[in-house]
């Protein structure tokens, strides 16, 4: 049987179309499926309220679902994803396809509420938030995930990753 989440590789003959499409849903009877942050290649109107968005390889966006029902919010989640380049292992998410790369999940009011109030502090120190590095967000999971107080994003660990991303081009 399989599960929502799966391991997937993109083979190399699927290189130059390694794209990472988010289907999108405005508040439609009980769901909303929407970008957070993150600058799509590419845009496609579906109809209906809902869209497709297209990120090229080594992009990230932030996806925000809300579900309710008639007695108010039952589900939230926030993933922040990257979309994975030929050869990398990635996820299945429901919703994205082929797959994406899931650098943070948070599930819940409460943990929902703590990273958009952590990205919202990220954009007003001057960071947009998808040039932040892949490795903090997974930091920021962990660190939801063990309970802990999320670690700011500062000047220095911004300075570390663009000096490793260019070392690495």
């Amino acid at each position: 049987m399989q599960t929502v989440m799966q391991a997937l590789r993109l083979d190399s003959a699927r290189a130059s179309s390694a794209t990472m499409r988010v289907s999108l849903l405005e508040w439609r009877g009980s769901a909303s499926v929407r970008l957070r942050f993150g600058t799509p290649c590419r845009v496609i109107a579906l109809g209906g309220g809902r869209t497709q968005a297209v990120f090229e390889a080594g992009q990230r966006c932030a996806r925000s679902l809300r579900v309710r029902n008639g007695y108010g919010l039952v589900r939230q989640e926030l993933l922040i994803l990257q979309a994975g380049c030929a050869g990398q292992v990635m996820q299945r998410v429901a919703g994205v396809s082929p797959g994406a790369r899931v650098l943070l999940r948070a599930q819940g009011h409460t943990q929902v509420t703590a990273v958009l109030t952590l990205i919202d502090r990220i954009e007003t120190a001057g960071f947009v938030p998808e040039d932040v590095a892949p490795c903090y967000w997974q930091s920021v999971h962990n660190r939801l995930m063990a309970q802990q107080a999320l670690p700011m994003y500062t000047a220095a660990r911004h300075a570390a990753w663009s000096a490793r991303r260019t070392l690495q081009e």
